[in-house]
């Protein structure tokens, strides 16, 4: 796989797809250019929808197709993707028992200079409650790739938080992942950090190396999908190491860590810090600037490590 920015590989693989398969429709709202999949369209036009700003309506024309055994990707911002089409998605799609993949891109800090309006730090929180919605959030291309072809095998509907633009690729070619499986990327035994998505899973891979320089043995891993949680992995890493330090671009109250929370303090009670954003609106900055002003780097996830 060449190295790509996640947008590029999102549609390469709905491409590949589509390729031998005339089931695969793609909808969009307005938005091909930005969520990568203008080559889509102009490869498969008859498996390409363009609604128009109405997300709402794309997700009940999404459902219509998966009633009569299409399998549709429909894609727009993370903000339009959970807050403004979440009846229609509740209702029309998961209650209906269909296959809607619904991919939400931008999600958190991601978005830039889009600023609070499209910063996205609700999302998986409003999904969470979805019985039987299948929520991930790939860290790179690599993982992207393998993901979005099991969405589109699901037995349910699915949310997927996706980046648009250039990551660090942490995974080799040949990597295989599962959905609902998390990743162990470093073991160890001191402490576990739990992180999600391109923005925290690299950090916390670094925060890793700077706690070992003073010591402290972190193991690291990627929680790729958040719902359904890897219960057996959570547990596994908090008898290890009996402290947990998850860390996700979201809202910490209801996202990831408040998942792993509530399991742990359910089946095995242990040291637990839910690092994410703590009751704020997003702003318009730089990525850059937006890691450090909400504490997504390396420095604050060992800082907070060091003190668990």
């Amino acid at each position: 796989m060449s190295d790509k920015n996640m947008r590029d590989t999102y549609c390469a693989a709905l491409m590949d797809l589509a390729k031998d398969n005339k089931d695969i429709v793609v909808l969009d709202a307005d938005l091909a250019g930005a969520d990568g999949v203008v080559a889509f369209a102009k490869a498969y036009p008859e498996q390409f929808i363009n609604t128009g700003v109405a997300e709402a309506n794309m997700i009940g024309i999404a459902s219509g197709l998966s009633s009569v055994g299409k399998i549709p990707f429909a894609s727009t911002f993370a903000c339009f993707a959970s807050r403004r089409v979440y009846d229609q998605f509740f209702i029309s799609s998961n209650y209906a028992g269909l296959n809607v993949n619904i991919t939400g891109t931008d999600p958190g800090i991601s978005t830039q200079y889009n600023g609070g309006t499209h910063m996205t730090f609700e999302d998986i929180g409003i999904m969470r409650n979805t019985p039987d919605l299948i929520i991930y959030e790939p860290c790179d291309i690599v993982s992207l790739n393998a993901l979005v072809r099991q969405a589109a095998a699901a037995p349910a509907c699915t949310y997927m938080r996706l980046h648009r633009k250039d990551t660090n690729r942490i995974y080799k070619d040949e990597e295989s992942f599962k959905l609902g499986k998390g990743k162990v990327l470093r073991d160890g035994s001191d402490l576990t950090i739990i992180a999600t998505g391109f923005v925290l899973v690299p950090e916390a891979l670094k925060a890793a190396e700077l706690l070992e320089a003073k010591g402290i043995n972190a193991a690291v891993i990627d929680m790729h999908t958040i719902k359904p949680l890897d219960e057996e992995l959570v547990l596994e890493y908090a008898k290890k190491t009996n402290k947990i330090l998850t860390c996700e671009n979201h809202q910490a109250a209801t996202g990831m860590g408040s998942a792993v929370a509530k399991f742990l303090a359910e089946n095995h009670p242990v040291k637990v810090k839910v690092h994410g954003i703590q009751g704020e609106f997003g702003e318009v900055g730089k990525l850059d600037y937006l890691k450090e002003r909400f504490g997504f780097t390396a420095e604050a996830i060992a800082g907070m490590a060091e003190v668990l």
